[in-house]
């Protein structure tokens, strides 16, 4: 098979329906009932019944049971259902996992979905004691840091954000510009929880410190909300409602030495190697370069990985991420416009499903800052852990 083959072969699927409820702080109401919305209203969008629906894709950490969403929004039979683990980096994975279905045949529609009360619930970003004794592997990879106080993801991350400063010559500003810009982009759209609520550089210098060298806004939010998008096959999806985000290309990535957020004991620190995997996977299954790409929507739990996955991903060399975000480089306007929705860090923390959803708003047409010509977006998940991203394109790649 050649190269053009092997990009059509992969551009079997497309997300033909996104859905979301509204992001809060609290949101007065189940996990289950927050995941059936957001499905019932992704299937709407896609001018699709539950009926039509026999696949379901969702994140081990997601308490809703797939036959309890199938049961809660009538869809009936599944012939298809699977979980990807790794917190944040399954997102982009549940759209793989459904895109394989649905190019095998094991299913014609399926929905992935994310649903939590992850600020009025179980807050991920509190400390836990007792993921340090758990008799399991990753308990016993945690049993080495957690004893020490290192039991929060800001902690495991700060770690790497203290080396890249070291080895860069790097600043705490170039991670503010990342928060800046981000907040910046949730002000200008309406579904943002800071929606109107800009900062400025140096509120961000001030703003106090979690664990250094990690300020309060260079951590993203906690959100308590839905999101649910439906993949089926590109030929189906042309014939429905809304115009088709096509797949491109998906991919999972696991680096050698791979922990969980805690990967210090590989030789270099200062870059995420897992998403190197992912990036090779992504620009060799489209044919396509960096410079194809019109927007990045980059995983943005924390400032400092959104400098590293530039760099990883091939827009910078290496150490030259402060560089490219400087003078507004990843702003609407800029030479790369990231999360044009304001990311997690400005619209809300639905673990990456909320980016993948701008994503096809992006290709629609129908953003809140809709950028121009938008031809190819970039996606990626969660960062400091096996992750995954997407490719998704306005049109077959021929």
């Amino acid at each position: 098979m050649n190269q053009k083959e092997r990009v059509l072969s992969r551009t079997s699927a497309a997300i033909a329906g996104i859905g979301a409820t509204e992001f809060s702080k609290r949101s007065g109401r189940s996990e289950l009932r927050l995941a059936a919305e957001a499905v019932l209203s992704a299937l709407d969008d896609a001018g699709l019944s539950p009926g039509d629906v026999d696949g379901l894709v969702t994140f081990t950490q997601d308490a809703n049971q797939e036959i309890a969403v199938a049961r809660e929004t009538g869809i009936g039979e599944l012939t298809y259902f699977s979980r990807v683990d790794y917190g944040g980096g399954a997102a982009c994975g549940t759209v793989a996992h459904a895109a394989m279905a649905v190019a095998t045949g094991m299913a014609r529609t399926v929905v992935c979905y994310r649903a939590f009360n992850e600020r009025s619930g179980r807050r991920f970003g509190q400390p836990n004691a007792r993921t340090g004794g758990d008799p399991t592997s990753q308990g016993l990879e945690m049993s080495w840091h957690v004893p020490f106080g290192l039991m929060t993801p800001a902690a495991w991350v700060a770690m790497f954000a203290q080396r890249y400063l070291h080895v860069h010559g790097a600043s705490s500003e170039d991670f503010g510009r990342v928060a800046v810009a981000m907040r910046r982009h949730a002000a200008t759209n309406p579904a943002a929880w800071f929606h109107q609520r800009p900062i400025t550089l140096e509120e961000h210098q001030a703003s106090r410190w979690i664990v250094e060298p990690l300020h309060l806004l260079d951590c993203c939010q906690e959100s308590d909300g839905a999101v649910a998008l439906v993949v089926t096959g590109a030929e189906h999806a042309r014939d429905l409602r809304r115009s088709p985000a096509y797949i491109t290309a998906a991919a999972q990535g696991a680096g050698a030495d791979q922990m969980m957020m805690t990967s210090y004991y590989r030789d270099d620190m200062t870059g995420l190697p897992e998403m190197s995997v992912v990036a090779r996977q992504l620009w060799e299954q489209s044919g396509l370069t960096p410079r194809d790409i019109t927007t990045a929507i980059l995983y943005d739990h924390f400032t400092p990985f959104v400098l590293t996955q530039l760099e990883e991903l091939g827009f910078c060399g290496r150490g030259e991420a402060p560089e490219f975000v400087k003078d507004g480089g990843i702003g609407l306007d800029g030479r790369l416009p990231v999360n044009p929705h304001g990311g997690q860090l400005g619209e809300a923390y639905i673990h990456g499903m909320n980016g993948i959803a701008e994503a096809v708003r992006q290709i629609r047409g129908t953003a809140a800052n809709q950028l121009a010509g938008v031809t190819n977006v970039l996606v990626t998940a969660g960062t400091g852990v096996p992750t995954s991203g997407l490719i998704l394109s306005a049109a077959v790649s021929r």
